[in-house]
């Protein structure tokens, strides 16, 4: 047996891990994000001389549309993470309107909102039964609902509301909320509004709006969002709805009922959508039911989910750019979009100069290609036509949705058809 003596100095050191580098919390990015959404808007604003895209009316506006989208998006939220698509938000949407002016008119905006989610929920009742109990395509059905939706309400609306209103297109004026505004507070930002300084007035007519005529459904809307997220992510049951759009084979093995997790994401679903389309009904802009006042918002509600990465937080980032889109080209118009324009090319100018910094040349050319474009037409236009304008949050959803795409993740099995056994 042999022993050898090694020096102290010539032992191996053991090398520590690199640290891992701390990653920003959730909450943080959107504060930061919405910081610079603030500054940017600002900087367009004194730059273009355009107080509009800050004013209170706008983001008042803005956020009266985008509650809809923000319902909506919620309820496909809820589907998705069961693993049902719902492309059907759209026809739940149509059939809450149509709920919310019937029972609106007669018993007030509380009933009006109770009955949209009782037909929104109806509708998603019908989707969860045929994509969960017989199997039938996610796209196939939720097409099938959006069809079954515009057609149910139209004949409800020949039937009911045409001896009451002698128009089968429209119902008669529908009691909204009462709205609630910190006045003091109100007053004093208004106040520093007129003033037109820069930044500072930019940053109380964004604050003024959202603190002026505030809406009980607005209130509601946000706590929806607050308590979706600590039931989904928070909880055993959130953890098994998510286990059922994630791997529904393995949450079966561990004893999940898996068929109806799926049936009350769906319902659920389709309660939210309904909800959605009450916030249309009972906006104080529209005086009730009126065909074909959705218009497309459904659709805009899931590319908000989408461009949220299935998550309510980034959900309703997105319903607030898409709201804000449709409420600047009905606060403003023409010029206000071109203005915005040039906010987008100071936007691209900040992109390419990160890309710069993280050596991406390809993606960099590409950003300053992109701008030259937008400020040549920037340049060369006096006012955006209307009829970009009135489609601007339709555009807004396409651009979004083919830059957000690189990143996202949906639910592992979303859109499976599952068989138990």
């Amino acid at each position: 047996m042999s022993t050898s003596l090694m020096n102290p100095s010539e032992a191996p050191t053991t090398v520590p891990p690199p640290r891992k580098a701390r990653r920003i919390p959730g909450w943080a990015t959107a504060m930061i994000g919405v910081a610079g959404a603030v500054v940017l808007l600002s900087t367009t604003s004194y730059l273009t001389g355009v107080p509009q895209l800050t004013s209170t009316g706008t983001i008042q506006t803005a956020v009266r549309l985008a509650l809809p989208i923000l319902l909506a998006g919620l309820g496909g939220l809820w589907a998705e993470r069961a693993g049902v698509v719902n492309i059907g938000l759209e026809g739940m949407m149509i059939m809450g309107t149509w709920g919310a002016a019937w029972a609106g008119y007669q018993w007030g905006p509380w009933a009006a909102l109770l009955a949209a989610a009782v037909f929104g929920a109806l509708g998603g009742l019908l989707h969860a039964i045929a994509t969960v109990t017989f199997g039938v395509n996610h796209i196939v059905s939720g097409v099938a609902i959006n069809l079954l939706g515009a057609g149910l309400t139209k004949y409800l609306s020949t039937l009911i509301f045409f001896p009451l209103s002698n128009n089968p297109r429209e119902s008669p004026s529908v009691p909204k909320f009462d709205t609630y505004s910190a006045a003091g507070f109100s007053d004093w930002l208004g106040e520093l509004e007129a003033q037109q300084r820069v930044g500072l007035s930019d940053v109380a007519g964004i604050l003024r709006g959202l603190v002026t005529g505030v809406s009980p459904l607005t209130m509601l809307a946000v706590a929806l969002v607050i308590g979706s997220y600590l039931v989904l992510w928070k909880s055993r049951f959130g953890l098994r709805l998510r286990s059922c759009g994630e791997n529904p084979v393995a949450a079966e093995s561990l004893g999940v009922n898996v068929y109806l997790y799926k049936y009350i994401g769906v319902i659920g679903s389709g309660a939210l959508a309904g909800m959605g389309g009450a916030a249309l009904v009972l906006n104080p802009g529209q005086p009730g039911y009126l065909e074909g006042q959705t218009n497309g918002r459904g659709f805009i509600g899931l590319a908000a989910m989408i461009f949220g990465n299935w998550r309510p937080g980034g959900l309703l980032g997105g319903a607030a750019l898409f709201g804000y889109a449709d409420g600047l080209q009905l606060r403003s118009g023409g010029k206000t979009f071109l203005a915005l324009i040039y906010g987008a090319v100071l936007l691209l100018a900040v992109i390419v100069i990160w890309q710069l910094v993280r050596r991406r040349w390809f993606a960099a050319a590409g950003g300053v290609v992109a701008a030259v474009v937008l400020y040549a037409v920037y340049y060369s236009v006096d006012e955006v036509p209307s009829e970009l304008t009135t489609y601007a949050p339709h555009l807004v959803t396409l651009i979004v949705l083919a830059v957000a795409s690189q990143r996202l993740r949906m639910p592992a099995a979303d859109g499976v058809v599952y068989r138990r056994g």
